[in-house]
This record gives structure tokens, sequence and C-alpha cells, in this order.
């Protein structure tokens, strides 16, 4: 059987057949030394997968119907080394100490429902989440988060891809940052129960990481003080023998949860 695959639609998942087309088509047959070969008239059994699945979009109108796809598990991109780790952090969690939070491909995802539908339907491919606005597996950030129950500590295991390089072989520097920034917003989030916002973010780099290099954001709350909340960040390997970077950091606690103005053409 032939299998058609789908338009990429950023889930790269298998998708079973949606119906079979049996088409007619022609093969040439080998005819003995000095005869013209004939065509043979025969069928190929054709799968066609079901169209990609619907974003989800909530709207007062049209609520939504299909729950937004969890991009913190496995997939073809993750490498050996990663997949161990996943498996690894999966098992410390078994006690109830940490728990994996859930990953999307926009940011709208991550909010209540009636939150979403204040914000209202969202037209056309909308905006992406920075971390996953790439629909390659392995070529970007794979990552996943795990929280602790204290809510004051997060881990993030990643793999930085080649879409990720800076210097030759290595990942940007921009894109450790950003791994840090999203490990300490994710620790300052848990910790305010509320929208935050980074304030300051300065981090040292010790050790050039390589692209394709899988690694470990250990993030936790310093202090808390009003709508300040400070907090501390070390990238190290999986094994802990090198520390890639450490970064300090200041969120504030975001008062006003109105949906940004829209933006102007």
């Amino acid at each position: 059987m032939i299998q058609i695959p789908n338009v990429p639609d950023g889930d790269n998942i298998p998708q079973p057949c949606h119906q079979t087309l049996v088409v007619p088509t022609a093969v040439l047959v080998p005819a003995p030394h000095g005869a013209t070969a004939a065509p043979h008239r025969t069928a190929v059994t054709v799968c066609v997968p079901p169209p990609p699945r619907p974003r989800c979009c909530v709207s007062l109108q049209a609520p939504c119907s299909v729950s937004p796809q969890d991009l913190a598990v496995p997939n073809a991109g993750w490498s050996v080394a990663m997949r161990e780790q996943f498996q690894h952090l999966l098992r410390r969690a078994a006690d109830g100490s940490w728990r994996r939070i859930p990953s999307y491909r926009r940011g709208l995802d991550y909010l209540p429902e009636v939150v979403q539908m204040v914000v209202g339907p969202v037209t056309g491919p909308g905006p992406r989440h920075f971390l996953r606005n790439l629909d390659a597996e392995g070529a970007g950030f794979e990552y996943a988060i795990f929280l602790h129950s204290s809510g004051h500590r997060t881990q993030c295991l990643c793999q930085l891809g080649p879409y990720l390089e800076g210097h030759h072989g290595f990942a940007h520097g921009g894109a450790i940052a950003t791994l840090i920034d999203t490990t300490v917003g994710t620790c300052a989030l848990a910790v305010a129960k509320t929208s935050v916002m980074t304030a300051k973010l300065n981090i040292s780099y010790l050790a050039p990481m390589p692209v394709g290099a899988v690694v470990v954001a250990d993030s936790r709350m310093e202090r808390h003080e009003g709508r300040k909340i400070f907090l501390s960040c070390r990238v190290r390997d999986t094994k802990g023998d090198t520390l890639y970077a450490e970064a300090t950091a200041l969120f504030i606690q975001v008062e006003d949860t109105k949906p940004p103005p829209a933006a102007r053409p």
C-alpha cells in the first residue's frame, strides 16, 4: 500500500488511513529478447490519511472541542540521551515530589477556557509560543519542564537543535538565554500563581554548549518580596559534570491581565 503523507500541520503524528482508493495504473512487463515491452494494466491501493487535526480555537460562538497537543513528550527528533533522561525524570516524579508540565504550541492554550473566551476566537495561523515555533522535530528547542511540589523550583530538560546554532557547532547565546528565561519564568509563574514578566536576567556563560547537547536547567526561587520574585538558575549537562551557564533573574507579578492591544499593520 502506498501512504500519502499529510501536509505538515506541526503535530507530526503518523495518521491512520481515512480511506483507501484503488488507482488504475500501468507498468512495463519485461518481454523476450528482441521484443517490445508491453504495458500491463494493474492497480495500486492508496492510503489517504484524515485531514490535519484542527487547532483549538475558543470563542463564545464556537467553544473548543479539540484539546491542544502536549508537545513535552518524546518525538522522532529526540536523541537517545534525551529520551533516557526524560524517563529518569519521570521515574523520579512517580512519588509526587515532581510533576511534568504540559507544553503547547500557542501561549493562549495555557490559559483557562473562560479566559480564552474573553480573548475571543483565533483566526488564521495565529501566534505561536517562541520555543514551539518550528514544525520540524529536533530542529529547535525540544524540552520538558518539571515542577517541584513546593512550587519553588523547576527543572527543564532540553535538547538544542541545529537551528539554534551560533558559532559553528555551538548553541547561540540567545538560545541559551531563552532556555534560562523560560525555566525561571515557569518557576516564577508557579510562585506568583498569576502572570509575570521578566524585569532582569543576568547570565554568565561559562562553557560553550554544543548543538544537539542535552542539558538540564535548574531554577529555584531565592526570595519573594511583594510583586518581585528573585530567582537563580544553573544549566548543566545531564551528568552534572559541565556547568554551561548560571543566571539570576527578577520577575514582576503583572496585575493587569487585559489582553494586549492588536498589532497595527
